[in-house]
């Protein structure tokens, strides 16, 4: 099965080489990860991985690193010695995880699932543990690891409806995969159950929460609120429509919501942040066609322009998403009202902020639970139930007040995950 796992991958590396090499010609994208990612990485990278015990800690992208810090933080209290390298697949995780993880001796980008690279990079890397953050399974790098004597451990695990289907079909295959790994926690009974049926031993899994509410709660400050309002221009009583994480056809329906927002309530701003920035450029321009001239984008902001009338603000750059929540009267968050599983409602839900959100939540749906439960979560089915919902609430302050802070309080009294990941990683790093 290995075999014929290898030859399709070969397979699709030549198919998308061109994709890839064409993107990174043109858009620069990729630029600063491929070579890494074939293994191509300096010398000095490796000399500066000192301290023992070595620990890799991977987290896929933005997401993924978001649940991973607290993780990482915990870790370090327990083994201030340690070595704890840090990788990413994606440059915006990379960014974000040299961002928020300062107590990472190193960060790395990891490598391409192709036996000769993992192989040189497990070498060089030598850990003596390596901690998966969610459920990204790689076999020749697993494997590689079990063959070495590595120890690997899943923390914050998840599988969403979308991922069971696809690994389900093949799981005659990932049940030797997931017999790597030793030990999985897991964030819910669903994802606990799922694994189960792929094959996962029973006895390995442990289901333990979200360590995300933990990054989330710790990180939402007055400081950064104001941080975030300063930059922006942004007053304390300023109502403010935040559009997160939007995708493609996402960014007209909330314009739409916008101009009906301003019949009833002139003052209003807006602020859209695609989930891909570098849809930016493709976002003003629709905005402008809707009729808003008035409009400024991130980059100009970082470049030393002052927003002053603009009522709509793009964040086309990474890592701003979660101190603009800080400034939202209420929020839409996107990859909902198009079938892409959803984005992280927790982020807001971190700042007391009521959220809107379309029917496909697949990937965040215990999330999606927790909040409705609270009301801060509100699903619509279309643009005129999100302008109508909008519009009830607001003319409800309190009401949306009262909501919002419910969900923030969901969010800190589900805390604590991140501690139970640290303690079971820390019994296998004693054991050996």
């Amino acid at each position: 099965m290995y075999i014929l796992y290898n030859i399709l991958l070969f397979i699709a590396a030549v198919l998308a080489l061109p994709y890839y090499a064409a993107r990174m010609i043109l858009t620069g994208k990729y630029r600063k990860s491929l070579g890494p990612k074939f293994g191509f990485m300096g010398n000095k990278i490796f000399e500066e991985m000192n301290g023992s015990p070595r620990i890799w800690i991977h987290a896929v992208s933005v997401g993924e690193v978001t649940a991973a810090a607290p993780v990482v933080a915990s870790l370090r209290t327990y083994f201030p010695e340690a070595c704890i390298i840090f990788s990413t697949s994606t440059e915006t995780g990379q960014e974000m995880a040299r961002r928020i993880i300062t107590t990472a001796t190193s960060f790395i980008y990891y490598p391409l699932d192709i036996p000769w690279i993992v192989k040189k990079i497990i070498t060089r890397v030598n850990p003596d543990i390596f901690i998966l953050t969610e459920t990204e399974l790689w076999p020749n790098f697993m494997r590689t690891c079990r063959e070495r004597g590595v120890k690997i451990i899943m923390v914050n695990g998840r599988i969403s409806p979308r991922s069971f289907r696809k690994y389900a079909a093949t799981r005659f295959f990932w049940k030797g995969v997931l017999d790597t790994i030793i030990e999985m926690g897991v964030i819910s009974q669903i994802d606990a159950e799922r694994l189960q049926v792929l094959g996962m031993t029973p006895s390995k899994i442990h289901v333990m929460g979200n360590a995300k509410y933990d990054s989330l709660a710790a990180k939402a400050s007055r400081e950064l609120q104001e941080e975030a309002e300063k930059r922006l221009n942004i007053a304390k009583t300023d109502r403010v429509f935040v559009a997160g994480s939007t995708h493609e056809g996402e960014e007209k329906i909330t314009l739409d919501v916008y101009q009906c927002l301003l019949s009833n309530y002139p003052d209003f701003k807006m602020i859209i942040i695609p989930r891909h920035p570098e849809r930016g450029q493709a976002v003003l321009a629709l905005a402008r066609e809707s009729g808003f001239d008035d409009c400024i984008t991130m980059t100009e902001i970082n470049a030393g322009r002052s927003r002053t009338v603009e009522r709509i603000i793009i964040v086309d750059v990474i890592g701003e998403l979660f101190k603009v929540y800080s400034l939202a009267t209420v929020v839409f968050c996107g990859g909902s009202l198009v079938p892409k599983g959803g984005q992280n409602i927790l982020e807001p839900a971190a700042w007391g902020k009521v959220i809107f959100y379309g029917p496909s939540m697949d990937d965040f749906r215990e999330e999606r639970e927790l909040l409705e439960k609270t009301g801060a979560g509100i699903m619509v089915e279309s643009a005129a139930e999100l302008r109508d919902r909008i519009l009830e609430l607001l003319s409800h302050p309190d009401d949306l007040m009262k909501r919002g802070e419910e969900g923030r309080k969901m969010v800190i009294a589900n805390m604590g995950a991140a501690e139970r990941y640290a303690e079971m990683i820390r019994t296998h790093i004693k054991e050996r």
